[in-house]
């Protein structure tokens, strides 16, 4: 990897993370690794605009892999101007977390490319230098970074053998409806949140039944759900979830994965 960009398809960077990119992208050029900035990477832009500037760094052949530094709400105003066909033919990776579930999923869905679920200004705020480590290590050829570990809480494991879909549950759930929903059927559906509260997280759960999606996948992998862990909610979201599953489907969990600084990656399609 020798050069990459930065984009905000979601909500644009503010003066709040100027530091935190400039702490990132010296510490990227340590690893040889040249950094290029989107126009839209800051304050707001339309849609289009964020998605030409995406487009335009698929369409470089210079450029390695592209990091979204965003998260927040905007992500699926991206989606009508990809140019998914520029996507399918190109052999670099997206990264990008939370609202990015929208364009990681529709991605797949469009052109069955995966992506990284994955934040990468998460190298600079954790100041553990777990994250460094892994990235140095993944950049290598090996795998921590991208290698979850998770425990079974019912049925067969079958997570190996099998395309991972999802992401953010608030923001997978955008897709429902849409051209840009990846189809389901006998995937493994990967769910976590950082807000969300037990009614909240509930009406999630409730959506993705009324929608199918429990129906066609072949099993569920529980990352992180933030705020009801921090908060000892109750019911726990895998008690919730079990109203809407037979007790033979493969669910698994992992505190690996989710909004954590020191959360690891997932490849998602």
């Amino acid at each position: 990897m020798n050069k990459v960009a930065f984009v905000a398809c979601s909500n644009g960077q503010t003066d709040k993370d100027v530091e935190n990119i400039i702490a990132l992208k010296k510490l990227l050029n340590s690893m040889n690794i040249e950094v290029i900035e989107s126009d839209c990477l800051y304050g707001y832009a339309s849609g289009k605009d964020k998605a030409d500037a995406m487009n335009h760094f698929y369409e470089d052949n210079s450029i390695d892999a592209i990091f979204d530094l965003s998260g927040g709400d905007l992500a699926n105003t991206v989606l009508p101007y990809l140019d998914y066909d520029l996507i399918a033919n190109s052999d670099k990776l997206f990264f990008g977390y939370s609202d990015l579930t929208t364009v990681i999923n529709a991605i797949y869905a469009k052109t069955e490319k995966s992506s990284i679920l994955f934040q990468i200004k998460n190298l600079v705020k954790d100041d553990t230098g777990i994250q460094i480590e892994r990235f140095k290590k993944y950049l290598q050829g090996q795998n921590d970074l991208i290698d979850v570990k998770w425990n079974t809480l019912q049925g067969q494991e079958t997570i190996n053998n099998q395309i991972i879909v999802g992401g953010n549950t608030r923001c997978f759930l955008k897709l429902a409806g849409t051209k840009y929903m990846p189809d389901l059927h006998h995937k493994l559906l990967f769910l976590e949140a950082l807000s969300g509260n037990v009614t909240q997280i509930s009406t999630y759960l409730a959506q993705l039944d009324q929608i199918g999606a429990f129906q066609q996948v072949d099993g569920i992998l529980l990352g992180t759900f933030t705020q009801m862990e921090k908060q000892y909610l109750k019911p726990t979201v895998y008690e919730m979830l079990q109203q809407y599953i037979n007790k033979d489907m493969f669910v698994a969990q992992t505190s690996e994965v989710g909004h954590s600084k020191t959360s690891k990656a997932l490849r998602i399609g």
